[in-house]
């Protein structure tokens, strides 16, 4: 059985992400083309489908770190935000889009809400999964070499 962990984060972001547009599981807000994704950051994704991207990370970090809020995400997503002639220190990213994200996924039932945070639901982990297993095949047919691992 595959699973997230044993294929690139990359390539099953990129997947999921192309799953969630398609099937129209998510759908960007409407101030998405015009917002960034954190105070750190000086211009919007340059990325069109960044929102589907975005959901499709978020989805990943919830299967793989277990009940995480918002407050957790936006950790995740943050960097370095310069200050102009004085030192650099940490920013945390946008909390909007982690909430709207998560409450996108928790309506398509991908997300479940308990106690401790949102966590992957049945749902969710077999779509990672699925998605993980294409991956992985795709990275076989392309280099036979790691059909062994």
């Amino acid at each position: 059985m595959t699973t997230v962990y044993d294929v690139p984060a990359e390539m099953l972001i990129n997947n999921v992400a192309q799953k969630l547009k398609t099937d129209q599981k998510t759908k960007p807000p409407e101030w998405a083309s015009f917002a960034k994704t954190g105070a750190h950051k000086e211009l919007s994704p340059d990325n069109a489908d960044w929102w589907f991207v975005r959901c499709a990370s978020i989805l990943r970090r919830v299967y793989m770190d277990g009940p995480v809020g918002v407050s957790r995400l936006r950790s995740f997503y943050g960097g370095r935000h310069r200050n102009g002639v004085k030192p650099i220190h940490f920013s945390k990213g946008s909390g909007s889009i982690a909430r709207e994200a998560l409450q996108q996924l928790e309506k398509a039932g991908f997300i479940k809400t308990q106690k401790t945070g949102r966590s992957i639901s049945q749902q969710g982990q077999s779509f990672l999964d699925d998605s993980a297993n294409e991956v992985k095949s795709e990275l076989i047919k392309t280099n036979p070499a790691i059909a062994k691992y």
